[in-house]
């Protein structure tokens, strides 16, 4: 392995709460059901619960932690009164609402970016498309470095090096008895952009290498002739197991991050990676085309 550091299997701990975003999300839709069904408006279940419209929006797109308390007033609007099916309802907010790993970064890492981190948890299959960067996944530990110092390494505050030890923890979710599926297009001149210079470059590309190897990742790359016709930004699309579940679409920006789940907009994301995947070179020539560029730093 190299200078990134070993990425391996998550501890029992942190797969007790693994996936507890999707359970979030799962509880959230099944109470929008549960709602519409009964014909109650958004602004009537908010009165019952001692809150606003705004805030079973926030509920049930599973965005907030949940209250047994307001889960319990909620289902009784609802005309829930089955005993056992209100305690199956209950025993999901107890665990959507068990803490993540991630918590203990929560010093060093805006709120928005807390969202990825568990909707990266829970899904089974992660696609990129990445313009100017490794994906925080994929890099190692001196690539991540450069990046969080801005290219001065050697001057990492306390605070960077919490950055890095979070994404370098992310990667955990690749290996493992339950891994997730990742699928990286990555445009050519990422190989070639010196983050770090030419020593953190080529082991960069080294350990690109040595991912592709497992069966649970593929990395494609875009060649330059083709860059930018398929979609005009970088992004990543996250899908789940459960059927329950929308895909959601990732695109960060400088002040913050945007999460897209409406349908429109998930067959105009899932259509670009359509066509990403049949631009980019296949994973093997792809491999071949890092090995040359590795070869020549």
């Amino acid at each position: 392995m190299s200078a990134g550091g070993s990425v391996g299997a998550p501890s029992a701990a942190e797969e007790h709460v693994r996936g507890a975003t999707a359970r979030r999300i799962v509880l959230g839709a099944q109470l929008r059901r549960l709602r519409e069904a009964a014909g109650i408006s958004r602004a009537d279940a908010g009165y019952a619960i001692r809150g606003s419209d705004s805030k079973v929006s926030r509920l049930e797109l599973g965005r907030v932690a949940f209250k047994e308390r307001d889960v319990a007033d909620l289902l009784t609007l609802y005309g829930i009164t089955d005993p056992g099916e209100r305690e199956s309802y209950l025993d999901m907010v107890k665990q959507a609402n068990e803490p993540g790993w991630w918590r203990r970064y929560s010093d060093v890492m805006p709120g928005w970016f807390q969202d990825l981190v568990g909707l990266e948890e829970s899904a089974a299959r992660i696609q990129a498309y990445e313009l100017q960067f490794v994906p925080g996944l994929l890099q190692t530990e001196a690539y991540a470095r450069s990046i969080a110092t801005r290219g001065r390494p050697g001057y990492a505050s306390e605070e960077a090096e919490r950055r890095i030890a979070l994404r370098m923890q992310r990667q955990k979710i690749l290996t493992g008895d339950r891994p997730t599926t990742l699928w990286v297009m990555l445009d050519e001149s990422v190989l070639h952009r010196p983050i770090g210079g030419s020593a953190v470059l080529r082991e960069q590309l080294e350990r690109l290498l040595e991912l592709s190897e497992l069966p649970n990742i593929a990395i494609q790359v875009m060649p330059y002739h083709l860059s930018g016709y398929a979609a005009e930004g970088s992004f990543t699309l996250l899908r789940f197991a459960e059927p329950e579940l929308p895909d959601v679409v990732y695109v960060e920006h400088l002040s913050g991050a945007l999460y897209l789940d409406r349908q429109d907009e998930i067959e105009l994301y899932g259509r670009a990676i359509d066509r990403l995947t049949a631009d980019a070179l296949a994973p093997e020539q792809s491999r071949q085309v890092i090995a040359k560029v590795l070869a020549e730093i």
